[in-house]
C-alpha cells in the first residue's frame, strides 16, 4: 500500500503454494485500494483464476496481449480508447498465476503501459503485484524442451531483477493435523525436487497406491459406485490426470461406460478453411480423415455423453456467469445444438447455476495441425 499510496511503481512478486491465502491477500488489496476510489485492476493467466478475483479478468483480454506474444510485442491499446483511459487512472495492477505467462507476454504489456502512460520505468510507474508459485506449470511451449520453458518464464524476463519477492508459506486451507500438515510438506517437497529417487521418480506414500495397479483399479478406486447416481460433491472430490489426451480418451470412455444412463454420441461438422476464409474441407479431404485429426485444443469429432455425468469447458465463454476454460460441470439436458449443464466448479457464487453450452467453431494453430482444421462441437 505504500507504493500504491506515494505513487513508487513497485512490482512485487507473492510467491505462495496453494492454499496459504494469495487470492485472499490480493483481493484485500484490491479492496483497499477501491476503498480510496482508486482503481485497481485484477487479472490472472487463465479463466479459472481470474473468476477467483474481485472484478477479474484474464490478462490477454484486459490488455490486449497479441497472440502470439514475440520479444517485440507490445500490447493492442490504443491511445484515445476507454481502456487507455482506465489505464491512465489505475494505481496497482494485480496479475495472478503469472509463472505460467510467457515473459513476452508480461513484457508486450509493460511496453503498452509505458506508452499510454508516457514514462520509461516499469509498467509506466504503476505499481504492480504479481503472484504464483514457480512449482506449478510454466509456460507451455509446444514440443518444447525443459530448458526452453524454464526460459520463457518471468524469472528469465528482463524484469525479474527488479521485482521484490515475498512470501507466504503456512497452508491456511488444511487442518492444521499432523497427518495435513505432513502431506502439505510432502507436496511441497515434490513440486521443489527434493528426495527424488532414481532417474528423478517420486516415491509415492503406500496409502496412495491402488491395490489393483491397473486402469480399472484405478477407476474402481478413485470412482467407486459409479454406476449408481451421485451427488456433484461426488465428481469435486476426485479427478484422474493424465499426461497424454490418448490416455484420457480411454480413461473418459471406460469411466463413461460405467455411468448409468443411455449414451449419446455428438458428431461434430469439420471443414478446411482455405486463404479466403472460406471452409473447402470436403473438396480436398475425407470427412472421415477430418473427424480422425487430434488436436490438443479440440473436442473430439464423436464426443460421446451421457445425462448426469460431470464435463470441463475447454473455451472461455463467459467468465461472468462463471463459463471459463477448465469450469466443471454436470450434464443435464442434451440435444443437438445445445447441452444443458450446472456448473459445479469455480467460485461459489456460480455453484448449481444452470447454463446452455453451444456448438462453436473452433480452430487449431499451425503448431497443433499442419491442416487449417475448423471443427464445430460442444466447446467439452
Amino acid at each position: 500500500m505504500d507504493s500504491v499510496d506515494n505513487n513508487l511503481g513497485k512490482m512485487i512478486f507473492i510467491h505462495s503454494a496453494g492454499g496459504c491465502g494469495k487470492t485472499f491477500v490480493c483481493n484485500t488489496l484490491a479492496s483497499a485500494v477501491r476503498s480510496n476510489g482508486d482503481v485497481a485492476l485484477c487479472v490472472a493467466s487463465s479463466g479459472i483464476a481470474a473468476l477467483l478475483l474481485e472484478g477479474g479478468r484474464t490478462a490477454h483480454s484486459r490488455f490486449k496481449i497479441p497472440i502470439p506474444a514475440l520479444d517485440t510485442s507490445i500490447a493492442n491499446i490504443k491511445r484515445g480508447t476507454q481502456l487507455s483511459q482506465l489505464l491512465l487512472q489505475t494505481k496497482v495492477v494485480i496479475w495472478d498465476e503469472v509463472p505460467m505467462q510467457h515473459k513476452n507476454a508480461i513484457d508486450s504489456v509493460d511496453r503498452g503501459f509505458r506508452d499510454i502512460l508516457e514514462k520509461d520505468v516499469p509498467f509506466g510507474g504503476v505499481t504492480v503485484v504479481f503472484g504464483g508459485d514457480f512449482r506449478q506449470t510454466l509456460p507451455v511451449i509446444q514440443r518444447g524442451l525443459r530448458q526452453q520453458m524454464i526460459a520463457a518464464s518471468l524469472k528469465r524476463g528482463r524484469l525479474w531483477d527488479q521485482i521484490q519477492v515475498h512470501y507466504l508459506v503456512q497452508n491456511m486451507r488444511l487442518d492444521q493435523t499432523p497427518d495435513n500438515i505432513a502431506h502439505a510438506a510432502w507436496l511441497l517437497d515434490v513440486g521443489a525436487g527434493k528426495n527424488l529417487g532414481p532417474g528423478e521418480t517420486v516415491q509415492l506414500p503406500q496409502t496412495m497406491i491402488c491395490d489393483d495397479n491397473s486402469v480399472t483399479g484405478l477407476i474402481s478406486s478413485t470412482y467407486p459406485h459409479i454406476d449408481h447416481h451421485q451427488d456433484d460433491q461426488y465428481y469435486l472430490d476426485r479427478t484422474i490426470l493424465s499426461g497424454k489426451n490418448s490416455d484420457v480418451e480411454d480413461i473418459n470412455s471406460e469411466v463413461l461406460q460405467r455411468c448409468p444412463g443411455e449414451e449419446k454420441i455428438l458428431q461434430s461438422a469439420d471443414s478446411v478453411i482455405s486463404d479466403d476464409g472460406n471452409p473447402n474441407g470436403l473438396g480436398l479431404y475425407p470427412m472421415e480423415y477430418l473427424n480422425s485429426l487430434r488436436a490438443s485444443s479440440l473436442p473430439l469429432a464423436k464426443l460421446a455423453l451421457k445425462i448426469g455425468v460431470p464435463v470441463m469447458l475447454l473455451r472461455n465463454l463467459d467468465t461472468t456467469k462463471g463459463l471459463c476454460n477448465g469450469t466443471r460441470m454436470i450434464v443435464t439436458h442434451i440435444s443437438t445444438r445445445v447441452l444443458r449443464c450446472r456448473i459445479i466448479s469455480g467460485d461459489a457464487k456460480f455453484a448449481g447455476s444452470i447454463v446452455l453450452i453451444p456448438r462453436i467453431n473452433m480452430d487449431v494453430s499451425e503448431e497443433d495441425l499442419p491442416i487449417p482444421l475448423c471443427r464445430r462441437q460442444f466447446p467439452v
